[in-house]
């Protein structure tokens, strides 16, 4: 999404809410951020002075997402990392949800760290991720968008953990009650960011555990490397686009795409790549993986971060934050 700074007297739309409360209580305070899905505020509720996010979706609009996005949070709510849901509903011809602030998204302080993030970052921000991930599939739901700006740190005293965001394009893969598991099928459109897309969702190959792992793989080689080879290709339109970083993708084997990188980001990778469409990954050896190497660096456990000495705490409050729900 792409960061703005708005008055809400710029934003018509919104002119209703200027004199009158949301729910009774969340006043809006700036714009932070906009999309295809709608548009992002800072607010405040009046009762008790927290600072939250809102993200607002006119009712009319052709391709509504917002409600099923607040049914996705409410099933996850209570896991670790993931965003409180404050209130969802209605109000003057918007769909309306609130949940609680967080800090900048991993590509954010990406930027930040001169878009490098050194061994020790990637790694402690591999172990959360997967985490998180791990706790979405437990809930019987797939992502379908990894990438780090749907990863964002917490802010205050959750300054040092990883939030895990924007379930617009999340998808039930299994059954709650009988846990069938979602068939296998072709000739699907690619869903999610292709630059962080699995292999199996370039050729069009319905979506399943493994392709969230994978992308998370995807974004450690991007932050371990400072960029990833299918990056800055040129096409003319986005169809053409997908299919080059698909060709480019699949071009470039495992090794060669962490040539540069110890081991084990190829160990990771190979792994995913090997597992089936209705496998469950084995999260605890995925996660091993990484832990045994941060151990064999003599690295602390202390959640230090990079961004945490480049001019400041870059989670401290939510001045910085670049919400996107």
């Amino acid at each position: 999404m792409q960061r703005t700074r708005e008055s809400l007297h710029e934003i018509p739309a919104l002119d209703a809410f200027q004199d009158r409360l949301i729910a009774g209580k969340y006043k809006l305070i700036k714009k932070v951020g906009s999309g295809s899905f709608g548009d992002i505020f800072i607010s405040i509720n009046t009762e008790s002075s927290e600072e939250v996010a809102i993200k607002v979706e006119k009712t009319s609009t052709s391709h509504p997402q917002l409600h099923y996005e607040s049914k996705v949070y409410s099933i996850l709510q209570g896991g670790v990392g993931i965003p409180a849901l404050r209130w969802y509903g209605s109000d003057q011809g918007f769909k309306i949800m609130v949940v609680e602030l967080l800090g900048p998204s991993l590509e954010d302080l990406f930027n930040y760290c001169s878009r490098k993030f050194s061994g020790k970052t990637t790694l402690q921000l591999a172990d959360q991720m997967i985490v998180r991930i791990e706790y979405l599939h437990g809930k019987n739901f797939i992502h379908r968008d990894v990438k780090p700006d749907n990863f964002l740190m917490g802010i205050g005293r959750y300054n040092q953990r990883l939030y895990i965001i924007d379930y617009g394009l999340a998808k039930k893969f299994r059954d709650s009650i009988s846990r069938t598991h979602i068939a296998y099928r072709e000739g699907k459109n690619l869903t999610g960011t292709a630059r962080y897309a699995s292999l199996n969702a370039h050729l069009g190959i319905e979506q399943s555990r493994r392709d969230d792992m994978e992308s998370i793989g995807y974004c450690l080689v991007y932050f371990a490397a400072g960029s990833l080879p299918w990056q800055g290709l040129r096409a003319v339109t986005k169809k053409q686009k997908y299919e080059k970083i698909a060709e480019k993708k699949m071009a470039v084997s495992i090794e060669e795409l962490c040539k540069d990188l110890p081991s084990v980001y190829a160990d990771y990778l190979k792994r995913c790549r090997n597992l089936a469409f209705h496998e469950e990954p084995d999260y605890y050896s995925m996660r091993q993986i990484f832990r045994r190497y941060f151990r064999s660096q003599n690295y602390a456990v202390d959640l230090d971060y990079d961004w945490m000495h480049v001019g400041g705490n870059g989670t401290s409050g939510s001045s910085t934050a670049a919400q996107r729900m």
